[in-house]
């Protein structure tokens, strides 16, 4: 999942038909003059981050005046929303609220089907929403071959008692938001609240999207708008971790290379398959050390991919050794492993008899596999160890060499 800011998703919206408030999005407090000339009335200050609760934050203000504007701009230009620098503010024209609504377009893991949920209780997050009103809520399951016409729309709205011509215009605009989510790949879509003004004209107050980014390669128009990658993280991509999604997306159809940086660390920890890494990563932790990462990579990676990931992991400042694991039943070729890691080892001048290094792997082509290792110097084990031993060893090794550093 990549989230798209606020601004995008509303351009969005504008563009399959859907009234949105007008806004300016600056990236300075020296455009924010611009901005207030442009919309004349009361605004909303806004962080472009791409994570909710900004408001809790306070990270959404509402200027009485020019000046106060400003000041508050400063401020938000200068925080960090769960650790996400604010880049860019929307400057959006303040709506007139008469009733607020909620709209949302998503997956449903279950049903494995889109689904649309609706209330007429918006203003506050859906889950104490279905808590405290659970008879303010509909949902409805879309048939993705049929998608969602007005009529099923208005049906959904006119169970939760609206009619007349505000249930024709939720319809409309409720069949155009799912077409918006459908269009790009989302993995959700919400509006919350869904702006009722005194003219019963509707307003998304804000828009919280974010698309498959395994989708991306279809969606180029989204390209320059997403952090591939960034699904799998709770703060901003750092540089290294940026490189090694390049490695990954260069060759897309090829085996997968994940890398998360880890404060501090010794160890370089490479590993294969989602549960064979979290068993190492916990037997590392166990034995009384820190990864400097966590890496999943599997799915048969070319020999350049491995490289790409090793090369990355191993230049991490502080890496002092590389434990290269996975767990017997998986499908990557051993031998591409095992080309990609001595390559990058010897790029980086990585002596084994210096730079500490446990391989334990088997599988496709080992045989192959554990040549390459061992003319470089590398010890090689297959089935002979488990993965818990394959760490102690790790363990032993980098204490034993930081104990003849330090004599």
């Amino acid at each position: 999942m990549a989230r798209i800011l606020e601004d995008v998703g509303k351009r969005f919206l504008a563009e399959a038909g859907i009234m949105v408030p007008e806004s300016v999005t600056i990236e300075s407090v020296s455009e924010l003059d611009e901005a207030l000339d442009h919309l004349e009335g009361d605004v909303v200050l806004k962080a472009l981050v791409p994570v909710g609760k900004r408001g809790k934050a306070g990270a959404i203000k509402f200027p009485v005046d020019r000046e106060e504007a400003c000041s508050q701009a400063e401020k938000i230009f200068a925080m960090e929303v769960r650790e996400f620098p604010v880049e860019k503010i929307l400057v959006e024209e303040k709506v007139a609220i008469n009733e607020e609504y909620y709209i949302s377009a998503a997956y449903d893991k279950k049903a494995q089907l889109p689904v649309v949920v609706a209330s007429t209780a918006g203003g506050i997050e859906v889950e104490s929403m279905s808590r405290q009103h659970p008879d303010q809520i509909k949902k409805y399951h879309v048939d993705p071959f049929i998608g969602l016409p007005d009529y099923k729309a208005r049906e959904l709205w006119a169970e939760l008692g609206i009619s007349g011509g505000l249930l024709r215009k939720l319809g409309q605009l409720t069949s155009r938001v799912y077409h918006v989510f459908d269009k790009y790949d989302c993995t959700t879509l919400e509006i919350n609240p869904l702006v009722v003004d005194e003219e019963e004209e509707l307003l998304p107050a804000d828009c919280v999207m974010a698309t498959d980014d395994l989708a991306i390669f279809r969606q180029p128009e989204l390209e320059e708008f997403v952090q591939v990658g960034s699904e799998r993280l709770w703060r901003p991509l750092t540089e290294l971790e940026k490189e090694i999604v390049e490695v990954n997306e260069a060759d897309p159809y090829r085996g997968t290379a994940r890398y998360i940086e880890v404060e501090g660390g010794e160890i370089g920890f490479m590993c294969g398959g989602g549960g064979g890494s979290l068993v190492m990563f916990d037997s590392l932790m166990r034995l009384g050390e820190r990864p400097a990462n966590y890496t999943e990579f599997g799915g048969n990676p070319s020999a350049d991919k491995v490289y790409g990931l090793a090369r990355g992991i191993i230049s991490k400042p502080g890496v002092r050794g590389l434990l290269v694991c996975c767990n017997i039943t998986n499908n990557t070729q051993v031998d591409k492993v095992a080309e990609g890691v001595v390559r990058a080892l010897k790029e980086l001048d990585k002596d084994p008899q210096e730079f500490p290094i446990v391989v334990r792997y088997a599988g496709v082509n080992d045989e192959r596999g554990q040549e390459i290792f061992e003319s470089a110097g590398i010890e090689y084990h297959g089935e002979d160890i488990t993965m818990p031993e394959a760490a102690r060893m790790m363990v032993e090794k980098i204490r034993d060499k930081n104990s003849a550093g330090r004599s």
